[in-house]
């Protein structure tokens, strides 16, 4: 019976990425080859090289909103910090606020250009449904009052360049507090050679919540659950991942939230499809409809080296991260890539 113990490594600090690359896609990436148990390293735009006319590959185009609100509680003065989860209005949010003790019905809280939030409804675990007021515009309030809420492992406060470079070129719909990491490393360049390659490109969004930096609570792997992310995923997208396997290609999952949604849908579906997972992979798991992976180093322990483990081989993944520590590989958000074949 596998438990967390099986998923932790020792991560030199160092080795952690405080920093985007000084150029975007100029990562390196380590080439995990599942059949001959073979490890190599390229630069990441020779990824290209990996992927063939007859492949699909499948990007998230989740937007990171500037979702860290930073404020007082009104009574007493004492630091706030909000995290916006999930819009049901324009002025109404779910939110994860911090301190939990914070998080009492009726509580407000004050931040810049007098905009206000007030505590509805109390959904547990730090969670509450807050409403936001102003003397102004709410709505752009919000916005400006907000930052990008780059991961707890950074250890700086986010900057300009964090507005840019923690964002996916392709992104498109707000609703994610992270990044889908493992898309930071394409530039339109790299996307506009791989498709004129023939090779075909989609989307679909999955909005990543905070629960992907949360550690797993139980030992035993499979007695651990996932907080809910919602997703859509389009005709168009369903039926190229049909017309990809029936070519016999193999469809290329861009990042641990795009295989999360693709193991979560029936790809026969002729409409649309949205609604939200919390589906938890961790070894013993078959894949349905991924065939290449493209992830990103992730943190011991976590729910993300389990989905990588399960896809991989565990201990051929626990291989790999030891050999990608003896290379000084750049780990999580801001680092380097892996590609599994």
């Amino acid at each position: 019976m596998l438990t967390k113990s099986d998923l932790m490594y020792d991560l030199p600090e160092e080795l952690i990425a405080q920093h985007p690359p000084e150029v975007r896609g100029t990562c390196r990436l380590m080439i995990l080859n599942r059949k001959n148990r073979s490890f190599s390293e390229v630069e990441f735009d020779r990824i290209s090289d990996f992927i063939t006319a007859d492949d699909t590959v499948i990007l998230n185009d989740t937007k990171v909103i500037r979702a860290r609100l930073k404020g007082k509680r009104e009574l007493t003065g004492g630091a706030v910090e909000l995290l916006l989860l999930e819009k049901l209005t324009p002025q109404v949010w779910k939110t994860m606020i911090r301190p939990g003790r914070r998080c009492r019905t009726g509580n407000v809280f004050c931040f810049d250009n007098n905009l206000k939030a007030t505590v509805k409804e109390e959904l547990g675990n730090g969670r509450a449904v807050v409403v936001f007021s102003s003397s102004g515009q709410t709505e752009e309030l919000i916005h400006k009052a907000g930052t990008i809420p780059i991961p707890p492992y950074i250890k700086r406060r986010p900057d300009e360049l964090d507005n840019v470079r923690y964002q996916t070129v392709f992104a498109e719909n707000d609703g994610a507090v992270a990044a889908p990491t493992a898309g930071l490393h394409f530039t339109p360049e790299m996307l506009q050679r791989i498709q004129e390659a023939g090779t075909s490109i989609d989307y679909l969004t999955l909005h990543v919540g905070p629960g992907t930096f949360q550690p797993l609570r139980n030992e035993i792997l499979a007695e651990n659950t996932m907080e809910k992310e919602l997703y859509g995923v389009s005709s168009e997208t369903l039926e190229s991942l049909r017309k990809c396997r029936s070519r016999n290609g193999r469809i290329v999952s861009v990042g641990t939230t795009v295989t999360r949604t693709l193991e979560s849908i029936d790809i026969n579906s002729r409409s649309d499809l949205s609604g939200s997972t919390s589906i938890f992979i961790h070894p013993p798991y078959q894949f349905r409809n991924v065939d290449i992976l493209l992830t990103n180093f992730h943190l011991p322990g976590s729910s993300l080296i389990s989905l990588v483990g399960s896809f991989a081989g565990l201990d051929l993944i626990m291989d790999a991260y030891r050999k990608a520590i003896e290379s000084k590989f750049m780990f999580y958000s801001y680092g380097d890539a892996m590609l599994i074949i």
